[in-house]
């Protein structure tokens, strides 16, 4: 058999069982040593193939499907630089634990470090970021090289998304000539295993009954705990900690991207102001709890990190069914490796209902206190970045999902997005917490749900301005809001606002860009916002309109900066107030 058949049967096999494994989506970026694969995948009618011109881009791309779907998603590039422009959304993939089948072609071996161009050393080049790494045999038709071909296959397409979910690395070596023979109607069928395709199944991590008989036990013993949401997404586990916290009669601390705080849904139980009346020093040591659980990643909020971390003296249960180590403040009491709802639902059946709890009266008055006065922010009749926050949930149509940049939008969804009846889906990137890629993942993501909504802000869209092009090839829908303060406006909260000297040079970063000639560029609608009632009328029309749609909402980072330390000193004065009156 010649070479070129060898290649056609070798990965005729390899993405026959990609599909097999329940791969559907794949990322390519266009490359010549990628040839063998990239036409394969496109020759696959069980394979949606999406293309992205830029490496990084794309990356983050198909972590935005992945992240959506919840299902791998295998990612194409050629050999050398084209490799390391997927080490960002790689790592965050990592992370924030999302299936990714990271495919690299490469130079055969005799090839590589000899001076031939296009070739760098690919061999582990993620490191420790991807759960697996293989260097492919090169192609062979033989039976054994075939079985070798499907079996690794199935492996990573498994090791991805078994708990926690990752990213694997397989590294392709391929010879000239680089064109495989797509002549035949039964290419696929031809190499299928006549026993089906590879099982691997993989189940929860648990604990016996008596472990959950211990830890029902030590909860109900403490009537001061709380139960803390990071970052999470399971829809069986949001109904199994809201009746795990209702027969403890325990507040259930939400994150924005815990999915706790939109959907119908009961939330007496749900926290959301805890951002703003956790900065206060009198309410920390007035709420302060004997027993905290806590469940997914880092929240967001630092108010609440340093509340978590002051309170050592507390017993802090850590549950992570991935077997991570979400610890960075080295206060866990106990870390528990068990399925997250499988917890919840185990507990519930060793557990007697309380019937009140008075801490529990304590943080919901806090809660309705806090966010009473927080509407103040609703009185401001100017383009503000707190007010549109606080505004979201009424402005985004029911069943929308909304991506926010990092910085200062998600610390912002953090303190004004509060508990609604709609079901919003709310997304970020925070496994890394970076800039990078946020555009792009927004745009894999809309591919899965709609309507879809990107807020971010000017730089973050700067730095990922070429993501764009994804909407206008692939007629993706997505309505962007952009946040313009012409900089980095989170470090004007930062202690470096304090040196002015330097600060505009190495951190404020005007950019001064007219965004609106970029969104030409890529064939979207722009429009500037003028006020509320315009936000509110584009919105509405955006329900129905398609491909790229973006608005701009100017501010002023000094303006920013007044207005939130105005009205959290506002909020503590008015809570230190309700604390004197309780002690009298």
């Amino acid at each position: 058999m010649n070479h070129q058949e060898s290649l056609t049967a070798y990965l005729a096999a390899f993405v026959g069982e990609l599909v097999e494994s329940g791969v559907t989506d794949v990322v390519v970026s266009p490359g010549s040593r990628s040839t063998p694969l990239a036409l394969m995948m496109a020759e696959h009618p069980g394979l949606k193939v999406h293309i992205q011109i830029d490496e990084r881009s794309a990356g983050f791309f198909a972590l935005g499907i992945a992240k959506a779907s919840g299902k791998a998603v295998a990612l194409l590039c050629t050999s050398g630089t084209a490799t390391a422009n997927y080490y960002p959304a790689i790592i965050e993939a990592n992370i924030s634990r999302v299936p990714l089948i990271v495919l690299t072609a490469d130079r055969p071996h005799e090839l590589r470090d000899v001076g031939a161009p296009q070739a760098i050393d690919q061999f582990h080049l993620y490191g420790r970021h991807v759960k697996w790494f293989v260097e492919m045999a090169l192609p062979e038709a033989t039976n054994e090289i075939i079985r070798y071909a499907q079996t690794v296959c199935a492996r990573a397409v498994a090791t991805s998304q078994i708990t926690p979910a990752g990213p694997v690395h397989l590294n392709f070596p391929f010879r000239e000539p680089l064109i495989p023979q797509l002549d035949d109607s039964e290419l696929f069928a031809k190499y299928k295993r006549a026993k089906g395709s590879i099982k691997i199944q993989a189940g929860e991590l648990t604990l016996s009954d008596a472990g959950f008989s211990r830890l029902a036990q030590s909860w109900s013993e403490n009537a001061k705990g709380v139960i803390v949401c990071g970052p999470i997404d399971d829809a069986i586990f949001g109904q199994a900690v809201i009746e795990l916290a209702e027969k403890l009669q325990f507040p259930i601390i939400a994150d924005p991207l815990s999915q706790l705080r939109s959907g119908s849904h009961r939330k007496d139980m749900i926290i959301d102001t805890y951002d703003t009346f956790l900065r206060n020093p009198a309410v920390k040591e007035f709420l302060k709890p004997d027993l905290v659980i806590r469940f997914g990643a880092m929240p967001v909020s630092k108010a609440l990190t340093i509340f978590l971390k002051e309170n050592l003296e507390a017993m802090h249960y850590v549950i992570d069914g991935g077997g991570g180590w979400r610890d960075p403040n080295s206060i866990t009491s106990e870390m528990i490796y068990c399925d997250e709802a499988v917890l919840c639902q185990s507990i519930l059946q060793h557990v007697e209902t309380r019937e009140t709890s008075s801490y529990l009266t304590q943080w919901s008055n806090m809660n309705d206190l806090t966010k009473q006065n927080l509407a103040r922010i609703n009185d401001e009749t100017g383009l503000s970045e707190g007010k549109l926050f606080y505004r979201l949930a009424d402005l985004l149509p029911d069943n929308a999902t909304v991506f926010v940049g990092n910085s200062m939008p998600i610390r912002d969804l953090d303190s004004f997005f509060f508990i609604n009846e709609k079901s919003i889906r709310v997304m970020a990137n925070r496994g890394a917490n970076g800039i990078d890629g946020i555009v792009s993942t927004a745009l894999g993501a809309a591919t899965v749900h709609q309507p879809f909504y990107l807020v971010v802000g000017d730089l973050t869209l700067f730095h990922d301005l070429n993501g764009l092009l994804a909407s206008k090839m692939h007629g993706i829908a997505i309505n962007v809001i952009l946040i313009n303060n012409n900089g980095g406006g989170i470090f004007s909260f930062l202690p470096q606002a304090g040196h002015p000297k330097h600060f505009e040079l190495l951190f404020g970063t005007p950019v001064d860009i007219d965004f609106k000639h970029a969104i030409k560029m890529f064939e979207g609608q722009y429009e500037l916002i003028k006020d509320w009632d315009h936000l509110s009328e584009v919105i509405v029309k955006d329900k129905v309109s398609a491909g790229l749609n973006v608005y701009e909402i100017s501010t002023s980072r000094d303006s920013n900066v007044n207005e939130h330390r105005e009205l959290f000193k506002f909020v503590s004065q008015e809570i230190e107030k309700s604390l004197k009156d309780i002690g009298k």
